[in-house]
């Protein structure tokens, strides 16, 4: 089987497995150990993890910061395609993996707002007075979709070896620092930070999906 197919079938999985894992954290083991009284799915797990780490102001602050880097990261493409469109003086002359990288953040974004609004889970702890919507952590689907995406993809923008060097290893340790951090800093359930996880794989599998279609295109067009 081509690889494209066996990522495109990934994808579908990790698309079930996010929904049965939203189900789970809506139904089993539900309690009100938030704040406010709030439910919790998964509660047992969720307040021994929590019990355990507590809530870690300097961690909570460091990811805070450190989600610039993903944001900024945004921009960076985001400008190579402004500059491609100018240069080029037509969207569709445009290198298509730089449309579906754009295609790609406005789906993240998307599913951002869809959790805001939905708010499956409230935050262990209240912030500047304010109790946010907790699942799945935001940060952890910024830093992985963001960072995530530039690993994959930063070889077919930027073809200065050194560059792409240094941009691709802050991209993975801002990664890793990011979703370490924000699941030690308890501003967040711990099922918060997995379900963060899945949905990014997801959302990263139909990325990496699209790419290998796009390079069989191109393969093909030059038979």
């Amino acid at each position: 089987m081509k690889k494209k197919y066996v990522f495109l079938i990934i994808s579908l999985f990790l698309l079930i497995i996010s929904i049965l894992y939203i189900i789970v954290i809506k139904n089993v083991d539900v309690r009100t150990i938030g704040p406010n009284n709030t439910s919790v799915g998964l509660s047992t797990i969720n307040e021994s993890f929590h019990k355990v780490f507590g809530y870690n102001d300097i961690l909570y602050k460091l990811t805070k910061y450190l989600g610039v880097v993903p944001i900024l990261l945004v921009v960076m493409y985001a400008l190579i395609g402004l500059y491609e469109l100018i240069q080029k003086k037509s969207l569709f002359k445009v290198n298509k993996k730089l449309i579906l990288l754009g295609c790609f953040y406005v789906v993240v974004l998307l599913v951002y707002i869809l959790f805001e609004k939905l708010a499956i889970n409230y935050r262990p702890v209240i912030i500047d007075g304010e109790l946010e919507a907790s699942f799945p952590s935001s940060h952890t689907i910024l830093a992985l979709c963001f960072c995530g995406s530039s690993l994959l993809t930063s070889k077919y923008f930027i073809t200065n070896l050194k560059t792409k060097k240094y941009i691709d290893t802050i991209s993975l340790i801002v990664m890793i620092l990011i979703v370490v951090g924000r699941t030690l800093s308890g501003v967040h359930w711990f099922t918060d930070i997995i379900g963060g996880i899945i949905i990014s794989l997801f959302l990263l599998s139909v990325l990496y999906t699209g790419i290998l279609f796009l390079n069989e295109r191109k393969k093909s067009s030059f038979i």
